[in-house]
């Protein structure tokens, strides 16, 4: 039984006299560790103003009286005891007019039911809940957005009331996601003593046809009862109850009298994805607001919180944390109408000034709620220099204000924390671009809700290892949470610092290896939650080359990559050092040397989709003498857990940890640490190369016209880009006779890994590993092949490796053959870069390797395009594949890659044994490209599924585009409607024509995204609510599918809407980097952060695949990226603003320019681009000739080759059925008991023009070496149309195309096969144009 007893805070706030500004303990959490405080000015990075801190224009009577001091100039509160408390609860301001600056809005909102006896709640019991969020007092908290949840299909809920009374009516409401775990049968009960109880009211059969809906039930009951117990006796099929709100009621029907809105302190967010519930962003305080609007039209209200006396000085900046309650079922977002306000001395207030803040949002309710920047269900950090538009005045109140344009609305309310007025904010401009980067972006986030679900890891670009810090040392998967796992004290604390080597939590962690500092007297506690230490983000230096952080107990840590080594240090405030060492589980093993100052150990740790993770190998040095070391209990395990304690002098009380790890084995570990930081090197040395490393990186992109916040999001995102994909491999030889090598992930293991050497199979070569490419083949490959195509070259060659050494690359390498995600789109991504140029890679093995792909039916299931054994054939996946449609769609896509890298190869060697091979692919793979019109259906105007018989899946009147998952994978058939990028007029054409895609698109943004529509996903998941969020229809820009949507108007002839489309997203959707945010949606190896930087620049590369970029709004005043030949891309747009995003005009190279698709090669070749920006939409690059390159022309629907050779009669020579040649699946075959067997197809009618025909290998081992196609009118006389020598079949059932060289209209078709007995094939297609 779980108990809770409710503490209520009073409404009433006590005024605590005190000198204003002057009790604040600690400063609000800005950009964690920033040397800059990124984001917190619209002008950063300019010059302080020359009087800065002091006041240009004093106001003669400001502080004068009776020679008063000098007006305080700063304010700061946090809603903690300690801090200032407002002077006023729930209390309207009253303007110089003397009117009170509401109306329409009142305190009290309608999802309470009437009567209501809340506030006469004391305690609450559960029969079970799920701590720390979902508990049981959440159905008594008044927020339907959280809720109370029991892993039963059963429970029960029980209220103790202050007093007895009689209850008459009761609501329920449902919660957030999973309408399966909704009570479906229940009991009323009530109690005099919570043990003998009578039921009050019996329901069945109840459901709720939306989340957070409120049912409200009347009964008859005169007895007063003390306690009230809900017993819920079903659900709706699921092994889980949950409930948002229980309401009860002494059945008074008087209506709620009208209020102000209030405002007032409390305890914090009750329901919060990714916030610590319960408490303010800091502390365990925060101001309350909250209402709802009655008026038809403008409700506004501005509640007086603190009477201030504050001198505004041209430098003064405010900043403050606000969260906004999640919309109920409302996609208008009311809570956003919300914002911090200032009444000055002279009568004005700062929501009538325009002030701006640094997302270039007016900082007014209004402004707030208009720009959108506001996210629902989190804390949002907001900062805007006042002094550019109030200073001179006096603060006088300040307020918290709603102004909503256009009510009624139910329930709006919301949280501010953290409020500062200083005119001394902390602006210092970086002298290395790395100190931009804050490595906290994206930890913000949960599995419900991902700002970008990442950790901060630091590494060197593209390295072997990450080192991050962990506040969760038994997870595998979210091993850092910025927020929601803080400390009673609302504090973050950290369990370890660990060795990671995660792509995602999703694909979680592996390889791990942990330590922590203890300054507790003798032999230290493991228990994890004994052991943590806690933090404020203030005190955390998050960089990509260095991460430091100050613990509250006076413990600093600090840690320094290289590729396969780190050096830590660790300053302890007295004699008590120590060192805890530790992993995720039980799956692995240390050995502790004191005398020699040296720990051993392995790693097994790895998560459930670590596919082909081997042991790794651990060996570190300590500087300091150890007294004392052992194992531990508590923490991972016997065999994992231990620590040493060490000697330090008064004077110099660190402990430096050298450590590296290795694959291979123990001593490659030691080999690898001193390759890597000489004996001679210390701390500094090693920051400062990695420093270095990533200053390098980070130089390629150069910006002028952008904020603390714009840079910080710019350089950070390039961090993103070139954390991933990482080495695997390592230098067995010298520093200056290198030997590489790699324990292989996509081998099966030679023998058993021992404590000092791995099992797994040692291959020479270099591999990198950490990719899903459903993920990055759309910006994050292209962002490589322009920005460092050399590395982009060695990443390719890395992952060229898999195929070389296991037979295939990895659709997610993690680090193996991870069985996840749809599509083989290293294809595409390898052919994008290798047609931009970049060569230094084994060109043919990868183009090999996506031929297989392509054309080869894997044997498993982590490898390969699914459903191919019939796709080839059938010209689509059918829905006998999971999520088909998205396997077919991502199939045209890479096969139109490898036409191009076929057509390239062919190009670049005409002499080439394989020339006529590249030619003839580069033909039927482009062909193959055009087979997404099978899977367009003109009955509803969206592509669907079909089945094996060619039916689509379903009918027109059931089918809904908003509907998430089936055929579509992490999304829906809206965001599936425009997936030919590549042939943008080929998808124009079966709309009817560039206008009707225009119309297409407009609709697409006018239909708003629910998160309503779960599909087969059962129920709400993530992306649903982040799609949802991105609050521009149905874009999911929050989720790859979506990223080339916004720029297909201009295949439609409307750039100025892609123009338009792109820099709203821009402005919103990269936002949060100084409290862990920083993405909408999951960053996911560089794909959120490439498509960012693209767009950015002002073009993308939506054609991937291709040697065409689509043109954008670039975001910048101008940008330069320097190129790795020494050209420079420049990007000019002296007009830029957030209001003038559309182009009037483009010069490229000091020529007019008015397409709106770049070539690679111009770029490449250093190119200048001048943009003439306007404020309204403009015809430039409207011209019929405009539209980027397309497959199709203009006005025809496209028609690839089908195959012709069904229905007819075939026969073999030697009398062989043949039927399973024509059966479109290459899961049958035909073995001919006759050499040189000779195969006669007939067609039933008709004469076809076959220009391609394929032949698809058997199981069996011998195939054809050559063969003769003839055809024929009379099945007598045959003319050669095609012949073929010398020929090979490389892998089993592989397809292979040939273009018939001397192609006629026949009746008939030879195919004379040259083979011994035995010879094997698996299917035979004659393909020909409709």
């Amino acid at each position: 039984m779980i108990v809770h007893v409710l503490r209520f805070t009073h409404l009433l706030a006590v005024v605590i006299a005190m000198t204003v500004g002057c009790g604040s303990s600690s400063d609000p959490e800005k950009d964690a560790g920033t040397t800059p405080d990124a984001g917190t000015s619209p002008d950063a990075g300019t010059d302080p103003d020359p009087d800065a801190g002091t006041d240009p224009d004093p106001d003669p009577d400001a502080g004068t009286d009776g020679g008063s001091p000098e007006l305080p100039r700063e304010f700061y509160s946090s809603f903690e005891a300690t801090d200032p408390q407002p002077q006023w609860t729930s209390t309207v301001d009253i303007d110089a007019r003397g009117q009170k600056k509401s109306s329409g809005v009142t305190g009290e909102t309608d999802t309470r039911i009437l009567g209501s006896i809340s506030e006469q709640v004391v305690a609450v019991t559960a029969s079970g809940e799920n701590p720390p969020d979902e508990i049981a007092t959440r159905v008594s908290d008044g927020e339907v957005t959280s809720k109370w949840l029991v892993f039963a299909s059963t429970g029960w809920v029980q209220f103790k009331l202050s007093q007895p009374i009689a209850v008459k009516r009761y609501a329920l409401s449902s919660a957030n996601d999973a309408p399966e775990r909704d009570p479906a049968a229940w009991t009323l009960e009530g109690s005099q003593d919570g043990v003998s109880w009578t039921v009050l009211d019996s329901r069945g059969n109840e459901s709720f046809a939306t989340r957070f809906e409120t049912h409200t039930y009347e009964f008859s009951n005169t007895t007063p009862y003390l306690h009230y117990r809900l017993n819920i006796t079903a659900n709706h099929g699921g092994g889980i109850v949950q409930l948002a709100e229980l309401q009860l009621s002494n059945g008074d029907d008087t209506p709620r009298p009208v209020s102000d809105m209030k405002s007032a302190v409390g305890n914090g967010p009750g329901a919060s994805h990714n916030a610590k519930l319960g408490a303010g962003f800091t502390g365990t305080h925060a101001l309350r607001f909250a209402g709802a609007v009655t008026a038809n039209g403008r409700g506004y209200s501005y509640n007086k919180l603190f009477d201030v006396d504050v001198r505004v000085t041209p430098t003064t900046e405010l900043s403050y944390l606000i969260f906004v309650d999640e919309a109920i079922n409302d996609l208008t977002y009311p809570g956003t109408y919300a914002a911090l306000d200032l009444a000055f001395d002279d009568g004005t207030y700062l929501s009538e000034l325009n002030a701006i803040d640094q997302h270039h949002a007016v900082l007014s309710p209004a402004g707030q709620g208009a720009s959108r920047t506001l996210y629902t269900g989190e804390w949002n950090y907001k900062v805007a220099r006042i002094g550019d538009v109030a200073a001179g005045k006096t603060i006088k109140r300040i307020l918290v204000g709603y102004d909503q344009p256009q009510g009624p609305v139910s329930a709006f309310g919301g949280w501010i924390d953290d409020i500062r007025i200083t005119d001394k904010p902390v602006h210092v401009t970086p002298t290395h671009l790395s100190d931009y980067v804050t490595t906290l972006r994206g930890t913000h986030s949960s599995g419900g809700y991902s700002r970008g679900n990442n950790f901060p890891a630091t590494a060197i670009p593209h390295g072997f290892n990450f080192w991050t810090p962990v506040t969760n040392a038994g997870s595998a998967s979210w091993i850092y949470e910025y927020h929601r796992r803080n400390n009673a004290d609302n504090r973050p604390t950290l369990q370890a610092f660990s060795l990671s080597h995660e792509p995602s939590p999703w694909m979680g962690d592996r390889q791990s290896f942990q330590i922590l500092p203890s300054a507790v007297e003798g032999t230290p506690n493991a228990n994890r939650t004994a052991r943590a230490l806690a933090f404020q983000h203030e005190n955390e230096i998050a960089r990509p080359y260095y991460y430091g952080v100050k613990f509250d107990e006076g413990i600093q840590a600090e840690l320094t990559p290289t590729d396969h080594a780190a050096i830590f240090r660790f300053t302890f405030p007295g004699d008590n050092a120590s060192l805890i060492f530790d992993n995720v589980n039980n799956n692995g093993g240390i050995s502790l040397d004191a005398s020699a100052r040296v720990l051993t150990g392995y790693s097994d740790a790895r998560s459930g989709l670590s596919t082909g993770a081997s042991r790794i190998f651990v060996y570190a040095t300590f500087d300091r003498p150890v007294a004392s070391s052992g194992m531990l209990p508590g923490g991972g395990g016997a065999n994992v857990t231990g620590y040493m304690r060490f000697t330090v002098p008064a004077d110099d009380r660190t402990v430096t940890m050298r450590i590296a790890t290795s694959l291979i084995s123990v001593e490659q570990a030691k080999k690898n640490l001193e390759l890597e930081i000489a004996e001679s090197e210390g701390f500094d040395d090693v920051k400062a190369r990695a420093r270095a490393l990533w200053d390098q990186r980070l130089a390629i992109i150069e910006v002028q016209g952008a904020n603390e916040d714009q840079l910080t999001t710019l350089y950070s995102n390039l961090y993103r880009l070139f954390l991933y994909p990482n080495s695997g491999f390592e230098n067995t030889g010298t520093a200056d006779a290198p030997v590489y090598e790699y324990a292989s992930p996509v081998s099966a293991p030679v023998g058993a890994s021992t404590p000092t050497r791995t099992g797994a199979k040692i291959v020479s070569g270099k591999i990198y590993v950490n990719n899903g490419f459903w993920d990055t083949y759309r910006a994050t490959w292209p962002a490589y092949a322009l920005f460092s195509p050399t590395r982009a070259g060695e990443l390719i060659d890395g992952f060229v490796e898999q195929y070389k050494e296991g037979g295939w690359v990895a659709r997610w390498s993690s680090p193996g053959y991870a069985d996840l995600m749809t599509g083989t789109s290293s294809d595409v991504a390898f052919a994008d870069a290798y047609v931009k140029g970049v060569r230094n890679f084994d060109v043919v093995a990868a183009y090999d390797a996506a031929v297989k792909n392509a054309t080869v039916r894997p044997t498993n299931s982590g490898v390969g395009r699914k459903g191919l054994e019939s796709s080839i054939f059938l010209g689509y996946t059918s829905t006998s594949t999971g999520a088909g449609l998205s396997w077919a769609m991502a199939g045209y896509l890479n096969d139109f890659g490898i036409a191009n890298m076929a057509s390239a190869l062919a190009e670049a060697n005409p002499s080439d044994p394989r020339h006529q091979e590249y030619v003839e692919n580069a033909e039927y793979f482009r062909e193959r490209a055009l087979n997404y019109v099978n899977l367009f259906d003109p009955s509803i105007q969206f592509f669907q599924g079909r089945n094996t018989s060619g039916a689509f899946v379903t009918p027109a009147e059931d089918y809904d585009p908003r509907v998430w998952g089936h055929d579509y994978t992490e999304t829906n058939g809206w965001n599936t409607a425009f997936d030919a990028p590549y042939d943008g007029q080929g998808l124009a054409n079966l709309y009817g024509g560039k206008a009707q895609l225009a119309a297409k698109l407009d609709e697409f943004f006018a239909t708003p995204e629910t998160a309503s529509f779960g599909g087969s996903y059962g129920g709400v998941i993530h992306e649903m609510i982040e799609a949802r969020d991105v609050r521009m229809g149905q874009l999911g820009l929050s989720n790859q599918p979506s990223f080339h949507i916004p720029y297909m108007y201009n295949h439609a002839g409307q750039p100025a809407k892609t123009q338009e489309k792109v820099r709203d997203a821009l402005a919103r959707l990269w936002i949060g980097s100084n409290i862990g945010q920083g993405y909408l949606g999951d960053e996911d190896n560089g794909a959120m952060s490439a498509w960012h930087l693209f767009s950015a620049l002002g073009f993308y590369p939506a054609g991937v695949g291709s040697a065409d970029y689509v043109i954008g709004s670039p975001l910048f005043t101008r940008a330069i990226v320097h190129l790795e030949n020494g050209r420079d891309i420049t990007i000019n747009a002296p007009a830029n603003s957030p209001k003038n995003v559309y182009v009037r005009a483009l010069r490229v190279n000091g020529q007019p320019y008015t397409k709106t698709s770049l070539s690679h090669a111009l770029l490449a070749a250093g190119a200048t681009l001048d943009f003439d920006m306007s404020p309204t939409p403009t015809t430039w690059g409207t011209g019929a000739d405009d539209v980027p390159p397309a497959l199709t022309p203009e006005g025809v629907i496209p028609q690839p080759l089908s195959d012709t050779a069904t229905g007819g009669v075939a026969t073999a020579s030697d009398g062989t059925s043949t039927s399973a040649l024509f059966d479109n699946t290459s899961t049958t075959s035909v073995s001919f008991t006759a050499e040189n067997p000779v195969l006669l197809y007939h067609f039933a009618s008709g004469t076809p023009q076959v220009t391609f025909y394929t032949l698809t290998s058997g199981t069996a081992a011998i195939d054809p070496t050559g063969w003769t196609l003839s055809g024929s009118n009379d099945g007598v006389t045959f003319t050669t149309l095609d012949q073929r020598s010398a020929q090979t079949f490389r892998w089993r059932t592989q397809t292979r195309a040939f273009r018939v060289a001397t192609p006629g209209a026949y009746a008939y078709y030879r195919l004379e096969l040259t083979g011994a007995a035995g010879l094997s094939l698996a299917e035979v297609e004659l393909l020909a144009k409709p």
